[in-house]
């Protein structure tokens, strides 16, 4: 048995890296869009689930015709496993070039056929992951081990305490090795489960069945554990849906960088893994659960209400270990207790069981994303998820089916009574992050909350509670100065990122056609905020706004432009947005850019450090012949102008007379300076050589998709010092 916990555990392992690395790598490929995010992820699960249910039914078919060892079945599922690791990423690749061929413009058009592509190339792996938990509990049973009867559990705490491992160290990973050097990490893993495994069987003792045990490998006899996967469909439901709340409501306090959505997946898995470890011991003394654990896996659920209130001044860690930890930790008891409820150490009882779990899985994101978040706020989405738990603490006896005394009962119900009181005190009293800003107006979607807040020049605009931009004249100077360099009369441009508007509202200046790309579907809503000529500007013939992933937009798009102007989401360490930075996205834009066109780029300097910095120079510098670098004009950031043409120096005054009358008046209209001519003189003084950039780093790597350096800095940063996490506790 202590061999098969070592398997689990690096196969959790296995299974989180994979389920990272294969989700970045299909964002690059297909966007960074809710919907493909929910594809990839939705597959993932629902090939774990059609693996765990397939194999349990091909067990229970053909179970006494099986005359090879069942650890020989294993080997072969993770060898399987490991080629997928190997084999995912190049096919991820050859669908996004095969569907570049089809130009499909419409959404879901491009949905639906990424989709059945993502399917078709992440199924196979992810369902031989699905099956290596049913196969071994067949190996556990051919071997008869006394603890036969809860062997779910046993694989199951294994492989959640691997998963722990899987949602940290893989990180550190990527940094060293990129992402496909992480993955053939991933398939020797694999490659030394497939011999360990296969040398086991060479024990002559090993693979000769031993005679079922009727007593421990029994079936389930009762009516009422059929109930247990209907709790299990609800439980993996209720946990993945509530994961989608956690991430709005820790991320004003995390930020959106990796190792805070890394941070939010360790403290589920660990608390989980205790979880699991408690019901293992309980489990050795007691057959039925009170009904109270349901009450407190509803009361559970809101706890984060109270983690997330800014009321109180709670540490990083310590709002993720009362918001999220409780919860996972009963989650972790029930799961394998019902599990192991309904199989009794069967394989083919245990697959349709954890598939009704993984079923929950898929379901409950997208009925928190998609159908309650974008209408509900966070507080009242989590008491819907925690609602029927509460409500199924008060059945006592028809749930649990366990005889117990009246006094007993009365107790147990009081107690449930009370927390589900104590529960609804909790969601009424608490104070959510947006109630912060009442003055403002607050807007939801499937992708995130907008706050827009503040008054005059003040006004902020907050996305899932983080700030993205202010106003600010560097955002009309990202436009007016490629469109002023130009050697020819703008035709049109392109803004990759609404943010305020200001940037969109600045070209449009220009009186040429404007396409804005955005991808949270909300901000451009609240436009209106901003400026007074909102309205007016987003009916305009020259303007359209796309609600979509910029990259991908220029990929499926062949439409050419003069200018494309780029100000990625900050910081600059945000989780995906390294994928507007790499050679691989300036390839794609040198492509829809005119002949003598110019790609600027925004990045801000105070926020990346200087490998950072040089990262970004040298991948602008393998993309483009001609570069230009300036300082903004509060020295806040650079301005990268890129071109495949010279891009002529100009002065000042050159290029204010190249600007129509109301790009002028755009450009000096939040100042700093009262003359556009000084405007711009301060920007041309500012400038400096790329290779100075790059000489701040010069060992930094050009950014590329597989190793996105800005986002994956925890050795390079010290990450690891023990006394700083001391100090984040």
């Amino acid at each position: 048995m202590p061999c098969f916990f070592v398997f689990f555990f690096i196969s959790g392992f296995c299974s989180i890296l994979y389920e990272l690395v294969w989700l970045r790598l299909a964002m690059a490929e297909f966007g960074v869009t809710s919907p493909l995010v929910s594809i990839v992820l939705s597959t993932f699960m629902a090939g774990l689930g059609l693996g765990s249910w397939g194999s349990s039914w091909l067990i229970r078919k053909y179970e006494g015709r099986i005359r090879v060892s069942a650890l020989r079945l294993y080997a072969l599922t993770e060898l399987f496993i490991g080629l997928s690791a190997v084999l995912v990423p190049y096919e991820l690749r050859l669908g996004r070039n095969l569907l570049e061929h089809f130009a499909l413009s419409s959404s879901w058009s491009y949905y639906l056929a990424s989709g059945a592509w993502i399917t078709l190339v992440l199924i196979p792996g992810c369902a031989c992951i699905g099956a290596t938990i049913p196969v071994a509990m067949l190996a556990i049973k051919q071997r008869s081990y006394k603890d036969g009867a809860r062997s779910f559990s046993y694989l199951y705490l294994a492989n959640v305490l691997g998963a722990v491992t899987g949602a940290i160290l893989p990180l550190l990973l990527i940094e060293l090795y990129g992402f496909r050097g992480t993955l053939k990490v991933g398939a020797s893993l694999n490659g030394l489960l497939v011999v360990s495994a296969m040398a086991l069987t060479l024990r002559r003792s090993a693979v000769q069945r031993s005679q079922e045990d009727p007593a421990v490998f029994s079936p389930p006899r009762e009516a009422g554990n059929k109930r247990a996967l209907a709790l299990l469909f609800a439980t993996g439901l209720t946990s993945m849906g509530i994961e989608v709340v956690w991430i709005r409501q820790f991320t004003p306090y995390l930020g959106t960088i990796v190792y805070a959505f890394a941070a939010i997946l360790a403290v589920y898995l660990a608390a989980t893994f205790l979880g699991s470890r408690v019901y293992r011991y309980w489990s050795r003394k007691h057959e039925r659960e009170g009904s109270l654990v349901w009450g407190l896996l509803g009361a559970s659920a809101l706890l984060p209400l109270l983690a997330a209130d800014p009321q109180f001044f709670f540490s990083r860690l310590q709002r993720l270990g009362l918001g999220i930890a409780p919860f996972s930790a009963i989650l972790g008891f029930v799961t394998p207790m019902l599990v192991d409820r309904w199989s009794r150490g069967r394989p083919d009882q245990a697959g349709p069981a954890y598939a009704a779990n993984i079923a929950g899985c898929i379901v409950g994101p997208l009925l928190s994303g998609f159908l309650l978040l974008p209408y509900l706020s966070e507080r009242w989405v989590l008491f819907l998820f925690s609602l029927p738990w509460l409500l199924v603490a008060s059945y006592l006896g028809p749930l649990t089916g366990r005889e117990r005394t009246r006094k007993h009962a009365a107790w147990e119900r009081g107690a449930g009574y009370a927390i589900a009181v104590l529960a609804l005190v909790l969601v009424v009293k608490s104070q959510s992050f947006e109630d912060r800003f009442r003055d403002g107006e607050i807007v939801r979607d499937n992708t995130a909350t907008i706050i827009a807040t503040g008054e005059g020049m003040d006004k902020r605009l907050l996305v899932n509670g983080v700030g993205m931009t202010k106003l600010t004249p560097i955002a009309k100077v990202m436009a007016h100065l490629p469109l002023a360099f130009l050697d020819h009369p703008p035709k049109n441009a392109l803004a990759v990122c609404f943010g305020m508007g200001t940037t969109y509202r600045s070209l449009l200046s220009w009186g040429i056609p404007t396409t804005v790309v955005e991808l949270v579907p909300s901000v451009p809503k609240v436009f209106w905020y901003y400026s007074p000529s909102a309205p007016q500007l987003m009916h305009s013939p020259l303007s359209r706004v796309v609600i979509d992933d910029g990259r991908r937009y220029l990929e499926r798009n062949p439409e050419q432009y003069d200018v494309i102007t780029l100000d990625p989401p900050p910081p600059v360490e945000a989780a995906g947005s390294s994928l507007l930075y790499s050679k691989e996205f300036y390839a794609t834009a040198r492509q829809r850019l005119r002949p003598g066109g110019i790609l600027q780029q925004w990045l801000p300097m105070a926020m990346a450090d200087a490998t950072v910095r040089a990262s970004v120079a040298r991948a602008i510098r393998e993309s483009f012949p001609y570069v230009r670098v300036f300082r903004s004009v509060d020295g806040f950031g650079y301005h990268f102008l890129a071109s495949d043409q010279p891009i002529v120096h100009r002065t000042a005054s050159e290029l204010v007379q190249r600007m129509p009358a109301k790009a002028v008046e755009d450009l000096i209209e939040w100042g700093p300076e009262s003359a556009a001519e000084r405007q711009f003189a301060v920007v041309l003084k500012r400038e400096l050589p790329i290779e100075q950039i790059i000489a701040e780093a010069p060992q930094a790597p050009a950014l590329q998709d597989d190793q996105p350096v800005n986002e994956y800095y925890a050795i390079r940063r010290d990450w690891l010092n023990p006394h700083r996490w001391y100090l984040v506790w």
